[in-house]
């Protein structure tokens, strides 16, 4: 069935609280058919998967109910580039004014950090379903291979967007994508880990030199250049609530221009690598070999989207492009990991103990993600 969009909404963590007046004086002055003195006004928090907080706002007046959602960067120290909520106000805008990549309408940017603490942006509310399993446990055999395809054929066509055309030639760099991405998040390893934070391992520090020996020979002729969504899996799009086809894609935290076949590969994940924390100790979050009847194997996943994007398969170097996923995963976690270790390590000026959300694939122990972000590197 899926999660509904309204059902994974819980009450605002506390560490993310935020003066809601203030908001409500921002959002009436600017967002277009906001109710400026509404009757009810409520804000509660998203759980699923969020780096940046995400919010949803209930206003009525009168008989006129509306739903937003809020999108902000987390409180705290934040590593360099991190949690551009810009950014992803800029894509959004861009691919739901110029193209038919189905994005949730954006209304607001406010890069005021004194309204509520951080920059942040409303965005249109999609009432839907979210995938939060991607073995999709509760559907049906015959409509598993049916949700797959249209996840492919979104994928293709965010990667068929004319950025030139929908006015993000400037989003990025096509060229070398993999190159600078490797160095980004090896450097942003290195700043996560060591001492007083997340342990340091050197299988990292080799697979990065891995990485740098053999970078594709088209990433640096642009030849696979375009959008990049950075983070596509089947739980940053939202369903229909009864059809099966995507009416959104959410989370453009880490999009730009670039190799977007480091998208493709990071989206097949889910087929080879299972690091849901009740399986780690099983199978050491490695080398998949069954999955429910009606979810596609990997060839045929990557049979939809190269018939919905027009290229050829076999991908050459496509073991590069899966090391880089788990490589940037891996750096991925262990920023959440010492994010962690930072917040409930440096009292407030309470002298209270800061214990934020862990929120990456579910509500996570500090235990698990360190596991998370050292069981992708056991067989590097």
């Amino acid at each position: 069935m899926g999660s509904r969009t309204c059902d994974l909404v819980g009450q605002v963590d506390p560490a993310q609280s935020f003066d809601t007046q203030a908001l409500l004086r921002y959002a009436s002055a600017n967002v277009i058919g906001f109710p400026p003195n509404p009757s009810l006004f409520t804000i509660s928090q998203f759980g699923h998967g969020q780096s940046n907080p995400t919010f949803l706002i209930e206003v009525c007046s009168g008989t006129l109910a509306k739903k937003y959602v809020l999108r902000k960067k987390p409180c705290g120290n934040l590593l360099a580039s991190a949690h551009a909520v810009e950014r992803e106000y800029e894509v959004l805008h861009a691919l739901s004014t110029h193209s038919v990549v189905p994005v949730p309408k954006v209304f607001c940017l406010c890069t005021d950090s004194s309204v509520i603490g951080t920059p942040f942006y409303i965005m249109e509310y999609l009432e839907g379903r979210i995938f939060v399993d991607p073995m999709l446990p509760d559907v049906l055999p015959e409509r598993r291979r049916v949700i797959y395809r249209a996840v492919a054929q979104a994928l293709a066509g965010l990667h068929s967007a004319d950025v030139d055309i929908v006015g993000l030639g400037n989003y990025g760099k096509r060229m070398n994508y993999c190159k600078r991405q490797v160095e980004r998040w090896a450097k942003q390893y290195l700043l996560s880990t060591g001492e007083g934070k997340s342990r340091r391992n050197p299988k990292m520090l080799e697979l990065a030199d891995w990485l740098r020996q053999h970078i594709p020979l088209e990433d640096s002729s642009g030849a696979t250049a375009g959008l990049v969504h950075g983070d596509f899996r089947i739980d940053n799009v939202v369903f229909h609530p009864i059809e099966d086809r995507v009416i959104g894609i959410l989370d453009w935290e880490l999009s730009t221009l670039g190799n977007q076949m480091c998208d493709v590969a990071y989206s097949c994940l889910g087929f080879i690598v299972n690091i849901a924390s009740e399986s780690i100790e099983e199978n050491n979050g490695f080398e998949l070999t069954s999955f429910p009847d009606g979810v596609p194997s990997l060839s045929n996943y990557l049979g939809d989207y190269c018939s919905a994007a027009g290229r050829p398969w076999p991908i050459e170097q496509w073991k590069f492009y899966i090391a880089f996923s788990l490589f940037r995963g891996a750096s991925i976690y262990a920023g959440v990991h010492c994010r962690w270790i930072m917040e409930v390590t440096v009292p407030d000026a309470l002298g209270k103990r800061l214990i934020p959300s862990l929120e990456l694939h579910g509500r996570l122990s500090k235990e698990n993600l360190f596991s998370l972000s050292t069981l992708q590197l056991r067989q590097a």
